[in-house]
C-alpha cells in the first residue's frame, strides 16, 4: 500500500512506527516504511563500496519497479566508513504526509530513563588529548580542519522504549530531521535513532539543495547569555574559518553535478533545542535529469563538516585518534526515490540501540584555534539531544 501526501496525518505516521521500520520526520514531509521488499546489494570489494553503491542504488530501484512495486524507495542508512556495508532497502509498503513541525505539537510525557552505568569511550581526559593530537596536525600543515568525536555508552535497567523515544525526539526536534531505521546485522537487531539539525543534500525534480553546519556554540537558558554566544558564534574567526573550509568542499563537491549555483559569502544561525551553529544553503539545478539525491549524498559523504579537510588525510587521522568505530554516526541517511528526488541528513545527535543499552555519539570540528576543554564541553552539549529524550538527569554523571 502507498498513500501519497494529505493521506495520512504525520502523528498517525509517528504512532504507527514499530521497531524495524524506516521513519524519518523532515521540515516538508514524513515518511515511514515498513517491512522490506528488496534490499540494496553490498559490493563485496569493500575499497568500490561507495563508489559501486550509487549504481546499486538505481538498479534496485529499477528492478523493484519491474517486479510491481507501486513507488519503490530506497531507505536506510550508511556508514561513516566508506568501506563498510550499508543497511539500504526498498519497503514494502511507504506512507508519506506534511510535516507538522511548525504546528503545535504536545509534549509526550514518559518516565526518565534509568541508568545503570554510563561510560565516555574516551575518558574526557583522553579526548581532549586527542584534540591535542588533531591541533598539531593542523599546525604541522598536514590538515585544515579535523572532526574529533567521542561516544557515551549507557547500560539502563530496562530495555529502550524506541517507539517512545522517537515521540519525545520529535516533539523537541521541530525544524529539523528526526529519524529511525533499523541497522540489524547478523548478530542482533539495532536501531540508529536520533533527531539531525544537518541537512546534507535534497534533491526534488531540477532543484537540489545542501545545508552544512560547522561552527557550534552551547545554548544557555538565560535569554540574554544565549544571545551574546548566538552573536559571538557569528563573529568568530576561529568557527568562520572552520565553516567556510566546509562551504568551499560542498560547493566543490557539487559543482560536477549543478549549474546556477547560488553560495552566500556569509553564514547564518540556525539554532536547536541544545545548540547555535553556523549555516550556509547552497542551491543549485541539475546538470542532468538522471542525477539522483543518491548521486548527489554519496559525492559529499563525509564532508569536512564531520570528517575533517583533505578527506582522507582526515579520515586516517580520526582513525589513528578515536578509540572507537564510529559506525553509522557521521554518516547519512534518508531516501531517493526511483525519479531520484530524495533527502539525505547528516547522521549526527543520534544514538545506536539494542536492548538495554545505548551508543550515543558527539564530536566537534577541530581547527588551529580550538581549545580541548572548549571542544569537550562542546561535545556534551550536543549529548544533551539524545539524553534530554530519555529524560536522564546527567548531574550525578561526570563523564559528560
Amino acid at each position: 500500500m502507498v498513500s501519497k501526501q494529505n493521506a495520512v496525518i504525520e502523528q498517525e505516521l509517528l504512532d504507527d512506527y514499530r521497531v524495524g521500520d524506516f521513519f524519518i520526520e523532515t521540515p516538508y514531509r514524513t515518511i515511514l516504511g515498513k517491512g522490506v521488499f528488496m534490499q540494496v546489494p553490498s559490493e563485496e570489494d569493500h575499497e568500490k563500496q561507495m563508489v559501486e553503491l550509487p549504481k546499486k542504488v538505481a538498479l534496485t530501484l529499477k528492478k523493484a519497479k519491474e517486479q510491481g512495486h507501486p513507488y519503490p524507495i530506497v531507505t536506510g542508512a550508511v556508514p561513516f566508513d566508506s568501506s563498510k556495508k550499508a543497511c539500504l532497502h526498498v519497503p514494502n509498503s511507504v506512507h508519506f504526509s506534511p510535516s507538522f513541525q511548525k504546528e503545535g505539537r504536545g509534549q509526550v510525557s514518559s518516565a526518565p530513563v534509568a541508568v545503570n552505568e554510563l561510560i565516555s569511550v574516551p575518558s574526557p581526559e583522553y579526548y581532549m588529548k586527542g584534540v591535542e593530537q588533531g591541533i598539531e596536525k593542523i599546525r604541522s600543515g598536514e590538515l585544515d580542519k579535523i572532526v574529533i568525536s567521542r561516544s557515551l555508552e549507557l547500560s539502563l535497567t530496562e530495555s529502550v522504549d524506541i517507539p517512545q523515544l522517537l515521540h519525545n525526539l520529535a516533539y523537541q526536534n521541530k525544524h529539523g530531521y528526526t529519524f529511525a531505521t533499523d541497522i540489524a546485522s547478523e548478530e542482533q537487531r539495532t536501531t540508529l535513532i536520533g533527531a539531525s539539525p544537518e541537512l546534507l543534500v535534497s534533491r526534488q525534480g531540477m532543484h537540489a539543495i545542501a545545508n552544512p553546519l560547522a561552527g557550534s556554540r552551547p545554548r544557555s537558558k538565560d535569554p540574554v547569555e544565549d544571545q551574546r554566544r548566538a552573536k559571538e558564534l557569528l563573529s568568530s574567526p576561529k568557527d568562520l574559518y572552520e565553516h567556510a573550509v566546509v562551504v568551499e568542499n560542498v560547493a566543490n563537491a557539487l559543482s560536477p553535478f549543478l549549474k546556477n549555483m547560488e553560495v552566500p559569502e556569509k553564514p547564518s544561525l540556525v539554532t536547536t533545542e541544545t545548540m547555535w551553529h553556523l549555516s550556509t544553503v547552497v542551491k543549485g539545478e541539475l546538470l542532468d535529469t538522471e542525477i539522483s539525491s543518491f548521486d548527489l549524498a554519496a559525492a559529499l559523504q563525509p564532508t569536512p563538516a564531520v570528517c575533517g579537510s583533505p578527506t582522507e588525510k582526515a579520515r586516517q587521522a580520526i582513525s589513528e585518534i578515536e578509540p572507537f568505530d564510529r559506525g553509522f554516526f557521521t554518516g547519512m541517511v534518508g531516501w531517493c526515490d526511483a525519479e531520484g528526488n530524495g533527502e539525505w541528513v547528516v547522521t549526527i545527535r543520534c544514538a545506536e540501540a539494542n536492548g538495554h543499552s545505548l551508543r550515543l555519539f558527539a564530536g566537534a570540528g577541530i581547527v588551529g584555534e580550538s581549545k580541548p576543554e572548549e571542544e569537550l564541553a562542546e561535545t556534551g552539549a550536543k549529548f544533551q539531544t539524545m539524553l534530554r529524550a530519555m529524560g536522564i538527569n546527567t548531574e550525578q554523571f561526570k563523564d559528560i
